[in-house]
């Protein structure tokens, strides 16, 4: 029997999965899941799986067959990989839960051309990652094998699923991609997005820089027709640039809240919108500058800017021209074409959007630019809402050729796993491996079909390392999510990752001599940003965190100066360092929570294309771990909030972090409902979004909303770019 006439009313795994959701005398019957997790094994992964006599054999085929990349096995002997197999094999590596075997054998496992066959288990991948990341460095193959079998690292999805096959897909997540005011760009842009978005991975889009709906072309009042036209252009290519139909195009567009179209920009995604301009598919993000709070807070109106005008009174694409800064002199001036709305009004439609749909992202632009070290500016973030990177314009010709090659990005993520780094036997040696493996995504990404994404990844060496698991640590070490000891140790936790992460790029630095690009203009290179390190101790305060990073080296100021002196001589390779994604598939692999953010239920259900639904318990789940466990749904997200901060602090790019709510909040969760309606309101989400912002938060992605019919409104459905 082969995998493709398999006959699924003759397996018993998912009768067995399902029956967790049946409590037996009050309790999850556990045991359930660990019955199916041996029943797929048994049913479905042995006599579905190839066999060969040896590994000799084993890669014969393989290589005979085009499966695996022949030039990466070229750098090895075979001895040498005979021996690796024997360290993964060591290690007994088993899948806790039956979602973890079944999306590894579902989503990730090589099979044979025609389906029938899995030609590779979880250890054979692990494999295919390591020699391939190590690209020959025997020792570094060694490490990177240690760090994925005990699931301390896991690559991002394209990483991780590619890696090592000579019939593969690119391995970055995503991308950044930009336009600037004329046809000659907004066509570049259109067929950017279809060359990425046929490689795969979600794509970003700025079109701030658009001049607005009724703007004058060459002196012809009214003749423009702003961004949302162009959104619909982007929404048809991603449909039609979908990978043969293996997956749907999945993009982001941004524009500032200060732009002309915001309210058209809004308006394109609500359900009753006219089917001419309604995006159903389009991901829709903002970016809001520091000026916008102020508005809203004093109940002023707000100016919106011509982009044509600014740019022609400031030499500088729209996108480029701090507008908390040069609000005022930008209403005074008579030359910049303005209109004008209540920026209350404004809030409210915003938060009416994230309440029917989930949208849009919310890019604090000013938080991110204060943050950031790096000579620059950020203008806007990706399908996640993670990453934040410098860019800067392109300029094209009428033959659609660069006249000045702008820097656009590329993602090259990977992922912590927490509850697994923290039994690590040498965390500074475990992150320095990590780094080294997503350094060489970096290095050999070249997406030449996209120059400005080939240009800016060439000259930033940027990665992306985050985490995921958070909620599982908490909850195995019997800490409440919010508490004062989970903020402590978020804080503790991401500030190693930090440290590490910046010795390991220091290090490759100085064995290249090469850094990133103006590395010399950043403030790296002058020390200030050590400061906040050198002048104060971020050694753990409080006793049970003490006691968790018990054996753990914690930097000194000290340490953290001789850090700086380090970087000041020599450099680092990486412009950006770190950036928390979002988890999708590859977290049940791990065994783990998802990324940052609260569980949704302690036994999960997922609807799967063909099979039906599959329950997940969440991971260490037991009596005494059960109360540490309450949904996203029934916590207060001023927690999680307060959460993302601690690690916002020390990570140089951003964070996907979602709000969950319930669209009728629990009864004394928030104090300001003591005396109004039950109901989720907009008011609720504008308290939320400044609460973030103040502190400190550079973005927030979907709002997810519970409803009272046990639907879930805003639920992210693409995994183009997760972990």
């Amino acid at each position: 029997m082969s995998l493709t006439d398999l006959d699924l009313s003759q397996v018993t795994y998912y009768d067995l999965n399902n029956q967790i959701n049946i409590p037996v005398n009050g309790q999850i019957p556990l045991h359930k899941d660990q019955e199916a997790l041996a029943a797929f094994f048994k049913e479905n992964v042995q006599p579905n799986t190839m066999q060969f006599d040896s590994l000799k054999d084993r890669f014969n085929y393989l290589l005979e067959g085009n499966y695996v990349d022949a030039q990466m096995i070229d750098h090895y002997s075979f001895s040498f990989i005979e021996r690796l197999y024997d360290v993964v094999a060591k290690e007994h590596f088993q899948f806790k839960t039956f979602m973890a075997a079944y999306k590894f054998y579902a989503q990730y496992a090589m099979k044979t051309n025609d389906g029938a066959y899995y030609l590779e288990g979880y250890n054979d991948r692990v494999v295919m990652n390591a020699l391939f990341y190590a690209n020959g460095n025997e020792q570094l193959a060694l490490d990177l094998a240690d760090e994925m079998i005990h699931q301390r690292y896991q690559p991002a999805t394209p990483s991780f699923l590619n890696a090592g096959r000579a019939r593969r897909g690119e391995l970055v997540s995503c991308f950044l991609i930009q336009s600037t005011d004329d046809m000659n760009s907004i066509g570049r842009t259109i067929n950017s997005a279809l060359q990425l978005s046929k490689i795969g991975g979600g794509v970003g889009i700025n079109l701030t820089n658009l001049r607005e709906s009724g703007a004058p072309i060459k002196g012809i009042e009214g003749a423009a027709s702003g961004v949302v036209p162009v959104m619909k252009l982007l929404e048809d290519s991603f449909s039609y640039s979908n990978q043969l139909g293996q997956r749907q195009g999945a993009g982001v567009v941004y524009i500032s809240v200060f732009h002309p179209d915001i309210e058209a920009f809004l308006a394109a995604k609500k359900e009753n919108a006219d089917e001419k301009i309604r995006l159903k598919t389009l991901s829709l993000g903002i970016t809001v500058p520091d000026k916008f709070y102020e508005l809203v807070q004093n109940n002023d109106d707000m100016y919106l800017f011509s982009p044509y005008d600014v740019e022609r009174e400031y030499g500088k694409p729209f996108a480029y021209v701090d507008l908390t800064a040069e609000y005022d002199h930008m209403v005074a001036n008579d030359r910049i074409h303005k209109s004008k709305v209540r920026a209350r009004n404004l809030e409210q439609q915003i938060s009416r959007l994230q309440q029917e749909s989930g949208y849009p992202y919310i890019i604090n632009i000013d938080t991110a630019n204060r943050a950031n070290p790096i000579d620059g500016q950020i203008v806007m973030s990706n399908l996640c809402s993670e990453i934040m990177q410098v860019q800067t314009p392109s300029v094209i010709d009428d033959d659609q050729q660069y006249t000045t090659l702008g820097r656009d990005v590329s993602c090259n993520l990977g992922s912590t796993n927490i509850v697994n780094l923290m039994a690590s036997p040498d965390f500074g040696h475990s992150i320095e491996t990590m780094v080294r493996a997503l350094t060489y995504v970096t290095d050999t990404s070249n997406i030449q079909t996209v120059p400005s994404v080939a240009n800016g990844n060439q000259l930033a060496h940027a990665i992306g390392l985050g985490a995921m698991g958070l909620h599982a640590f908490f909850a195995k070490n019997q800490m409440h999510y919010g508490s004062k000891d989970s903020i402590e140790f978020t804080s503790t936790y991401f500030m190693l990752l930090n440290y590490w992460t910046l010795r390991a790029s220091n290090e490759i630095a100085r064995e290249r001599h090469e850094t990133f690009y103006h590395f010399d203009k950043s403030r790296y290179a002058d020390g200030s940003y050590f400061d906040r390190y050198v002048n104060q101790s971020w050694q753990p305060k409080r006793t049970k965190v003490q006691q968790l990073f018990s054996g753990i080296f914690i930097p000194s100021p000290a340490d953290w100066a001789q850090l700086k002196a380090a970087v000041m001589k020599d450099g680092l390779y990486h412009q950006n360092r770190l950036a928390v994604a979002p988890n999708g598939s590859i977290s049940y692999i791990n065994d783990t929570t998802a990324s940052l953010h609260p569980i949704i239920n302690r036994v999960e259900e997922r609807q799967e294309q063909k099979i039906g639904k599959i329950y997940y318990p969440a991971p260490y789940l037991s009596n005494e771990t059960l109360p540490y466990y309450e949904s996203a749904y029934d916590t207060d997200m001023r927690h999680v909030i307060d959460v993302y901060a601690a690690a916002q602090v020390h990570v140089d790019q951003g964070m996907s972090l979602t709000l969950f709510m319930r669209s009728t909040v629990p009864a004394g969760m928030y104090e300001w409902k003591t005396d109004r309606t039950d109901k989720m309101t907009t008011r609720d989400l504008n308290i939320l979004r400044t609460y973030a912002y103040k502190q400190g938060i550079k973005s927030l992605y979907y709002v997810r909303t519970f409803t009272d019919n046990d639907d879930e409104i805003g639920v992210n459905q693409c995994e183009s770019c997760s972990i």
